[in-house]
């Protein structure tokens, strides 16, 4: 598959849920896989978005690994 230019324009829809599939496109350009965090920042221009440097993590629960599981992603995904 073609890496995207940074020209290209890709599109993806919001569910009812408000959630998203991130485009592989754009999964690749930015280096995401499971489990990363996005970051986004409001600017005038508009809202960035790319993948969260792990400094600016501040996660609570990151120690708990313990709760890092598919079972606790589905159960606790409604919140």
């Amino acid at each position: 598959m073609a890496r995207a230019r940074t020209t290209d324009i890709i599109f993806s829809r919001i569910s009812v849920k408000s959630q998203t599939v991130i485009p592989r496109q754009v999964r690749d350009m930015l280096g995401l896989g499971t489990g990363d965090l996005l970051r986004y920042r409001i600017t005038p221009q508009g809202v960035l978005i790319d993948k969260a440097p792990a400094a600016d993590v501040d996660d609570p629960f990151a120690t708990f690994s313990e709760w890092a599981g598919a079972a606790d992603e589905e159960a606790y995904a409604d919140l």
